[in-house]
């Protein structure tokens, strides 16, 4: 019989290891959900939940980048960025368009590693363009997780009802 494992950062959920196998070659112990609020500390470092450290897993940096849709930072952990970026390699180095956007979005975007205590710097302008200046609101997004200033994140998130949870999840088909 198998042995049993502990998923990481959750103590009592147990499962047998080939039901942990298929789970994760499904990518559904590796979603980033809930909603935290820390508070970046006197050297602008910002500390990430550890049950989203051990996400991420190895190597122990994320790809912080300017949301585009909203006034937040969206952090992705280098296996979905590997991802992404595979198909940036597929487009044309004649596409003038697809060049300057690949510039525009590397430019502004920051791989930070954390350290001994989980702490990541996130460059001034990125936090400026998030208006991250104290209290962060980091919100799990599933492949990702986005860091918001409280006030940008109450103006974006009304307050929870049936319909809402209803609408959202009828957009992502469940």
């Amino acid at each position: 019989m198998w042995g049993k494992v502990v998923k990481s950062g959750a103590a009592g959920n147990e499962m047998e290891p080939k039901e942990q196998e298929v789970l994760e070659e499904l990518g559904i112990l590796n979603g980033f959900v809930d909603t935290f609020r820390h508070n970046l500390d006197n050297k602008k470092r910002l500390t990430i939940p550890s049950e989203w450290r051990a996400l991420v897993g190895k190597p122990e940096r994320l790809f912080i980048l300017p949301s585009t849709n909203d006034p937040c930072l969206c952090a992705y952990p280098p296996r979905d960025m590997a991802r992404r970026l595979q198909k940036l390699q597929e487009l044309s180095i004649v596409d003038v368009d697809a060049q300057n956007n690949m510039r525009t979005l590397a430019a502004n975007a920051n791989l930070v590693p954390w350290d001994a205590q989980g702490r990541i710097r996130v460059k001034d302008s990125l936090l400026e363009y998030a208006g991250l200046d104290g209290e962060v609101i980091l919100v799990g997004v599933f492949t990702r997780f986005e860091l918001w200033s409280p006030e940008r994140w109450q103006e974006k998130q009304p307050g929870l009802s049936q319909q809402l949870l209803g609408e959202a999840a009828r957009s992502v088909g469940l």
